[in-house]
């Protein structure tokens, strides 16, 4: 398909462009915690907190290295525990906003404090939390709560919303774990480095989600090594890890041999992945709205934000773009890997109004996954028919700035404003040709 019939179908429909806003939801955020309260008053006895099952667990990062570690179980929910859990099904489902928070604030973090050095500890509360991450189905659990409901709802751009707390005295399993033959070898291994046993994970097919929870809860690495690992920085070394592999993968693979656009929407989101023929070569550049809580500026009419490896990657962390950059170029490195690849890659993400708050990086990676896979964002009805008819298809161009230049008039930005900070729009070659 031509690119310029490609984006012919992107345009916006002004119809559902501006749906309820941060400040109108908030109200509903209130309800949501509120209906928390009432079920957990239901199925608590007393301090303790029998029946919950936990699908997932959460290392704070605060005070590091003495770490909130936590046990998350939703209380009195009807749907399966394995559905709160963060994964891919959320988009594979179309969940919204709205619903992610749902299922956050309908889970209890039943946490304590904790020193990161685990090693061998698997007694105790953090014991059996690690038993809960290693497990490959929610697990059964009785918690003994020492304080009363915390209600706040804690928000962060890279991990995913964490609900109500409570302070911890106890946890006990109250059924055996089943922990998969994989998992049980990265165990066994005590010299067995973590960034090892990270990949060795993803090649026997277990995703990000869940090898982030193993990360977390201190059960790969060498043994004297094993350590609690914050949530959001597991999340996003395993993006990187099993990126830094993929890359390898793809290291002397033939190029593309044609310049391809693809495009996917998610929450607010807009997501352009732009593969030209070359070396591998990635940035990712974000444009947040003006005046939206996206905008650390606030006189700014659009923030930007960049961040850019050559063939070789990075030498250090990425500061602008956080977690998001490992999250987008995991989506295009998978990508790459299965068609046996590589191309110069760059993904412009434009963050709308629409994303009024925020529900971790997971759907950055999902929506860059769903570009090429064909799956469109909101896929239970949200997006317009002719963004679900475009999915999973690209628009081609004739060379890498006859892209860009047909891109830009879908943005929020000029040319110019792209060119200032994006280093792989900033050092296009441009011939008179481009101009006819």
């Amino acid at each position: 398909m031509r690119l310029d019939e490609y984006i012919d179908g992107l345009q916006p429909d002004d119809g559902e462009r501006r749906r309820r806003l941060a400040e109108e939801k908030s109200y509903e955020i209130l309800d949501y915690v509120d209906d928390f309260q009432d079920r957990f008053e239901e199925v608590a006895q007393g301090d303790t907190l029998f029946g919950s099952t936990s699908p997932s667990v959460f290392v704070g990062r605060s005070s590091y290295p003495n770490v909130s570690t936590g046990i998350l179980s939703p209380v009195g929910a009807e749907e399966n525990a394995s559905d709160f859990a963060t994964s891919g099904d959320w988009y594979r489902r179309g969940l919204d906003i709205d619903n992610v928070l749902q299922y956050r604030t309908g889970l209890l973090n039943s946490n304590r404090s904790a020193k990161v050095d685990v090693n061998d500890v698997w007694d105790g509360f953090v014991g059996v939390q690690r038993e809960i991450a290693i497990a490959d189905r929610p697990v059964d659990v009785e918690i003994g709560l020492s304080e009363s409901l915390d209600l706040d709802l804690d928000v962060d751009d890279v991990a995913t919303p964490t609900g109500p707390s409570a302070r911890a005295d106890s946890a006990q399993l109250a059924e055996n774990p089943h922990v998969p033959r994989p998992v049980k070898k990265t165990l066994e291994d005590d010299d067995w480095q973590a960034q090892g046993a990270m990949n060795y994970l993803y090649r026997r097919g277990y995703d990000v989600y869940d090898i982030n929870t193993i990360l977390s809860a201190g059960a790969l690495g060498r043994g004297d090594n094993r350590r609690l690992v914050p949530t959001r920085w597991s999340i996003t070394a395993v993006d990187d890890t099993v990126g830094q592999y993929l890359r390898g993968q793809i290291r002397d693979a033939p190029s593309i041999d044609q310049t391809q656009v693809w495009v996917n929407e998610y929450m607010g989101n807009r997501y352009w992945v732009v593969l030209a023929p070359g070396q591998w070569e990635f940035e990712l550049v974000e444009m947040k709205a003006p005046g939206s809580i996206w905008n650390p500026n606030p006189d700014d009419d659009v923030w930007l934000a960049s961040a850019h490896e050559g063939y070789e990657g990075r030498t250090g962390y990425v500061d602008e773009t956080a977690g998001a950059y490992y999250a987008a170029r995991l989506g295009v490195l998978e990508h790459l890997a299965d068609e046996g690849r590589q191309a110069k890659a760059l993904v412009l993400r434009e963050v709308s109004d629409d994303y009024w708050a925020p529900v971790g990086v997971w759907q950055v990676r999902e929506s860059v996954r769903n570009a090429f896979d064909g799956v469109p964002g909101g896929a239970t009805g949200e997006a317009p028919e002719s963004r679900e008819a475009l999915a999973g298809e690209y628009g081609e161009a004739e060379s890498f700035h006859a892209a860009v230049r047909s891109i830009v008039p879908q943005l929020p930005v000029s040319i110019a404003a792209l060119r200032r900070k994006s280093e792989m729009v900033s050092g296009l070659q441009v011939r008179l040709s481009d101009f006819g």
